[in-house]
């Protein structure tokens, strides 16, 4: 009787969110590379084969990181008629979500790339250029390149940080080149880029409503 009970004692039941949460952490202190079934089920003290009783793959699981990471960017609450301040806001929480976290933009980028999850900032920054009349179509592909910039941008800051932490940068990446990858230059190029986007967008849309 003691022998099940002592037995019993060891086992933890994890839930989903238990798996995802951990899954976090690995990713924030390691990275990407180190995130595996098999670390993580060490994390967790189960079996690697447990975590497939919550998720069918990696992929899956690093969907629902994706999903995570996007989720906890901050709210955004702009006036109906500010489109643009508002896809701005959008650009900005998503880019401070995925700072939040190693790799974020990596994760993200690949989850979305496969189709699954994260597609969450892909709505919302189609919501907001909504509010300047575009259609639905327009709207999603405008969204999508904005969201790929913003992918792209972010995970460029990520592995300069990486670098940077390591020592491993070459000395000619800052005589030879605008250092824009580097706070505040990264924030400057990242507002610039976005401001591109959006004033480039707005001229499309008046050029299209001119008489022929």
């Amino acid at each position: 009787m003691t022998k099940v009970e002592n037995v019993g004692a060891k086992y933890t039941r994890h839930t989903r969110d238990d798996v995802v949460d951990a899954g976090l952490r690995i990713l924030d202190q390691h990275g990407l590379p180190d995130l595996t079934m098999r670390r993580l089920g060490a994390t967790l003290d189960v079996q690697p084969s447990a975590l497939y009783w919550h998720f069918a793959n990696k992929q899956t699981l690093l969907a629902s990181i994706a999903d995570r990471i996007v989720e906890r960017a901050r709210p955004v609450n702009p006036t109906d008629d500010d489109w643009k301040g508002a896809t701005r806001a959008e650009a900005y929480a998503l880019r401070d979500a995925l700072l939040a976290f190693r790799d974020g933009a990596e994760v993200v980028s690949s989850t979305l790339a496969l189709g699954l999850g994260a597609g969450l900032p892909l709505n919302l920054l189609s919501n907001s250029l909504e509010r300047a009349g575009f259609d639905r179509k327009t709207s999603g592909i405008a969204a999508a390149a904005l969201l790929h910039f913003i992918l792209g941008h972010v995970s460029h800051e990520q592995q300069r940080l990486q670098a940077d932490s390591l020592g491993v940068v070459a000395e000619a990446a800052s005589a030879n080149s605008p250092d824009y990858h580097v706070t505040p230059q990264a924030l400057e190029a990242f507002e610039f880029g976005i401001t591109l986007l959006l004033a480039g967008l707005e001229l499309q849309s008046h050029a299209s409503t001119k008489p022929v």
